[in-house]
């Protein structure tokens, strides 16, 4: 039997569902399932908060003696493996539905086409494929850590008029309206995690959590990239970090020598992942900060990433090797954060490559970068930006604005543009890459 309209009418149902839980399912992917008898839905379900139950055993169970002869919808294909919970797959089976419609296969070895197969096996009729441009697009953090080992990257950037994203030593500064800035707050309800560079999170001083009421509880990981631990103690970040998880990037030139016996931070030693990071730091009230993120962007990155380290600005990263301050001060900022709840990860934060798998590691799947021009072009430079949400307001910010690293006239190769939204006076205009 091949896929109908009234499948896909059903499917477009279960991924609309799917999205209700979107970077509240840890390392599972949120999955909506429909149970549908006669044209009319019995069960319901979304993969449950933290991952589990899935989404197929809470739909049968709703729907239950009304499961037997009926079609499941789902949006990914049932596990079909023994993981903390049977597979989904059995239960399917146990319950008796006649036909299973998914929208996308799952890549993971462990199940990629063998649900399929077990439930064919069972003699139950099995169609792929219904919507899966819809359903990938659903589940696209979930597949990018799957095939490429690192977060789904979101870049979202807010331009004025005139092309320009702040004012150079304003801290924050207004450039879309309400409609749009509750826009972004829903994004970070469901994303994993949020970063910015050290020249946004002392300029701007960001909290970087939702605050739309009622989910503030769905606020993302905060994570700064923050090369020689300048983030001061009295921010908003630190100050919060016992609240909503902070993570900084330090470069591993501050590794304490004291850790290990060789003196090399935990991603230049064999068999150790960098995200094994400690907690600690402090902000030097002397070192000098730039406006944007603190970082010289070398012009020759491209996207297959550099493999040469992009260099801090001059003054920026006062590690051992620029005769800046003592591993004494490392230690006493490290120790600092640490008791304040901010974690620290030794990985190298002008190499995204290197960064986002050590992310994905630590069950981030989901990543938005939101703060300055400077990261903002690292991680275009480096080809690992998935999308792109542009706001472009009608503000002009005029002297001394920082100029934004793209507008829609220079969006880079790769990207299609995938649907313009109108936010009161802003206007949003979302680019995808191809999954």
């Amino acid at each position: 039997m091949s896929i109908t309209p009234h499948d896909e009418r059903f499917m477009a149902a279960a991924i609309r569902l799917s999205r209700w839980h979107l970077g509240r399912t840890a390392t599972n992917p949120s999955v909506g399932c429909l149970i549908v008898r006669d044209g009319v839905i019995v069960g319901r379900a979304v993969t449950a908060l933290g991952g589990r139950p899935h989404a197929e055993t809470q739909a049968l169970a709703e729907a239950g003696a009304l499961a037997r002869g009926a079609t499941a919808y789902v949006t990914l294909e049932p596990c079909s493996h023994h993981g903390r919970t049977p597979p989904c797959a059995e239960a399917l089976i146990a319950y008796g539905v006649a036909r299973v419609v998914i929208s996308v296969t799952d890549p993971d070895p462990r199940v990629s086409g063998r649900g399929i197969a077990m439930l064919r096996e069972a003699g139950i009729e099995v169609d792929a494929g219904a919507l899966e441009v819809e359903g990938r697009h659903s589940l696209a953090s979930y597949l990018t850590r799957q095939t490429k080992n690192r977060p789904y990257v979101t870049l979202k950037l807010a331009v004025s008029a005139d092309g320009m994203i702040g004012r150079k030593g304003a801290g924050q500064v207004a450039i879309t309206g309400p409609e749009a800035r509750a826009q972004v707050q829903a994004l970070r309800a469901e994303t994993d995690a949020i970063l910015v560079g050290i020249g946004t999170a002392i300029t701007d001083d960001p909290l970087l959590t939702v605050r739309t009421p009622g989910l503030e509880s769905q606020s993302p990981i905060r994570i700064v990239l923050d090369p020689s631990l300048a983030l001061p103690l009295t921010s908003k970040l630190v100050e919060t970090a016992r609240e909503v998880p902070v993570i900084v990037v330090a470069s591993e030139e501050v590794w304490p020598l004291s850790s290990n016996a060789e003196g090399l931070p935990p991603s230049t030693l064999p068999g150790i992942s960098p995200t094994g990071g400690e907690i600690g730091k402090r902000r030097d009230p002397n070192s000098p900060v730039s406006d944007g993120d603190g970082f010289a962007l070398r012009q020759d990155v491209g996207q297959g990433a550099n493999p040469d380290p992009i260099s801090p600005l001059v003054g920026e990263m006062p590690g051992r090797a620029e005769g800046g301050a003592s591993p004494a001060d490392m230690d006493s900022r490290r120790a600092a954060l640490e008791a304040a709840g901010v974690e620290v990860l030794y990985c190298n934060p002008y190499h995204p490559e290197v960064l986002l798998p050590a992310l994905a590691t630590r069950g981030i799947s989901s990543l938005l970068v939101e703060g300055g021009a400077k990261t903002a072009r690292l991680f275009l430079e480096a080809g690992l930006v998935d999308r792109i949400q542009l706001y472009q307001a009608p503000v002009v910010i005029g002297e001394g604005g920082i100029e934004s690293p793209l507008d829609a006239t220079d969006i880079p190769s790769g990207f299609s543009h995938a649907g313009t939204l109108m936010l009161g006076e802003d206007r949003l205009d979302e680019y995808e890459r191809g999954l």
